[in-house]
């Protein structure tokens, strides 16, 4: 088994990114179609801060009410595919370091892996 240059681990880390981005990308734009396509609902009041729905609050519920061609669902689930998309990243770079045998890089990126997902479960709460 080879180990991958740097060059070609910077264009399949890109390729990776082009796709992630562009699924995105669809499904944000697919729920904004459905989203257009329903009756027009009464003119919101901001006033007041109505909070989202909380079948939208979970990934389990974004996910399932997506699945349910809920149009908002869709564009949350796009979200979470553009956010993981840089987390996918990061978990691909800490693979193709440790092929290059590379401890530094691996390090690092496992501690930016750690802070990323910290992040994510404060934020969460």
């Amino acid at each position: 088994m080879s180990h991958p240059s740097d060059k070609e681990l910077d264009a399949s880390v890109a390729r990776m990114l082009l796709v992630g981005v562009s699924i995105a990308a669809l499904v944000v734009f697919a729920g904004g179609i459905l989203l257009l396509r329903q009756p027009l609902l009464p003119i919101p009041d901001y006033t007041h801060f109505h909070a989202v729905d909380p079948s939208l609050r979970s990934l389990k519920g974004i996910t399932g009410s997506a699945f349910h061609l809920n149009p908002r669902a869709i564009v949350q689930f796009g979200l979470i595919i553009l956010i993981a998309t840089p987390i996918a990243r990061v978990v691909y770079c800490i693979f193709g370091f440790a092929r290059q045998h590379n401890k530094l890089y691996t390090s690092i990126s496992t501690l930016v892996l750690v802070i990323l997902l910290y992040s994510l479960s404060k934020g969460a709460r």
